[in-house]
């Protein structure tokens, strides 16, 4: 499925960079878990992260960000390949949080209309 097929059906921007995370909840083993991450992607319903663990969809997790110092309870929603940076998880919010990330994303109409407006600014 192409890319502009995804978008539009995302419920936010996303933004593609770098930020420190802090991840605990219980792997696919049942055993608790403690470990530093990194994003990827995120959004303001969540993101895709790099983590260490083994991780279930639907796993809950809760997630700080150190900037913020605001937490966040997650659910896994993908797990996808593994690199040497772990593997890639996509989690999402189980509450509204626009500000955890601590960045600001375009409103969704924003991008829905690629045509030059006809009406004065």
């Amino acid at each position: 499925m192409p890319e502009t097929t995804y978008a539009k059906e995302r419920r936010s921007s996303r933004v593609f960079t770098r930020l420190a995370v802090h991840a605990t909840g219980k792997n696919t083993d049942g055993r608790k878990f403690n470990e530093k991450g990194q994003t990827i992607v995120i959004n303001a319903h969540g993101g895709l992260i790099y983590l260490q663990q083994a991780l279930a969809l639907g796993a809950e997790v809760v997630l700080a960000n150190p900037a913020t110092e605001e937490e966040q309870e997650c659910r896994v929603v993908y797990v996808g390949d593994t690199s040497d940076r772990g593997t890639r998880v996509g989690v999402e919010f189980l509450s509204p949080s626009p500000h955890f990330w601590g960045v600001e994303f375009a409103q969704q109409d924003w991008l829905t209309s690629t045509a030059p407006s006809s009406s004065a600014n």
